[in-house]
């Protein structure tokens, strides 16, 4: 049964990036249809593929799964063996609660800081309400890693890379871009987000990626 990922531009599109991520770390084969974020037929050429009209969009035979979240927990029900999410109950509990406070909150972060894999600003501003978004993010990794993915041993949030990382490689991916200052948990945690296959992989396509969109910030 044939797998299709549609996703917006790689360099840009964070629920793309987290529907992606996953699927590289799965490492089932699927193909991929990228549409160009901000262009007069973006959301026509969605819509071909969910009402929704947003990406990402996961279409396997006759099932079409659209919202990244619903697409983790669906991947993570197809592939038990990925580990998407920890197995003991309070960990997966844990997961899934600041998975969800990610899709649902944040909205300074994602207004003040855009995702632009490409970019690194030496001398970024972040502002007051952003800051407070960083700040938030921080405590949600420090805990996770200091309940759970320090004692296992493992890099990430709860050891093994799994999908709650896969919900934060974007922001991750913001802190590089926009120079966050962070104490040495946080630091590693990036690093190891940034190094991790499923992440780098995504990072090097969007990187290839030779379109500007009109959001992006200037130096």
């Amino acid at each position: 049964m044939a797998t299709t990922l549609i996703v917006g531009s790689k360099n840009y599109s964070s629920w793309s990036m987290r529907a992606g991520v996953a699927m590289n770390h799965i490492g089932s084969p699927y193909d991929e249809v990228v549409i160009p974020l901000g262009l007069a037929d973006t959301r026509e050429r969605i819509l071909r593929y969910s009402a929704a009209g947003l990406v990402p969009i996961l279409q396997e035979g006759p099932t079409t799964v659209w919202d990244s979240l619903a697409i983790m927990e669906y991947l993570a029900e197809k592939h038990r063996d990925a580990g998407l999410w920890p197995t003991a109950p309070d960990a997966r509990a844990f997961a899934r609660s600041i998975s969800a406070e990610m899709h649902a909150g944040f909205a300074a972060l994602r207004r003040e800081l855009p995702m632009n894999c490409r970019r690194r600003y030496a001398r970024f501003q972040v502002g007051a309400d952003a800051a407070r978004d960083v700040a938030r993010v921080c405590e949600i990794w420090r805990d996770a890693r200091n309940r759970y993915g320090i004692p296992t041993g493992g890099d990430f949030l709860f050891g093994d890379f799994g999908a709650a990382d896969a919900m934060f490689a974007p922001v991750v991916s913001r802190f590089v871009t926009y120079g966050v200052k962070t104490d040495a948990v946080i630091s590693a945690y990036v690093d190891a987000v940034m190094n991790a296959p499923a992440v780098r992989t995504w990072i090097e396509s969007a990187a290839a990626e030779s379109m500007i969109v009109k959001y992006e910030l200037p130096d």
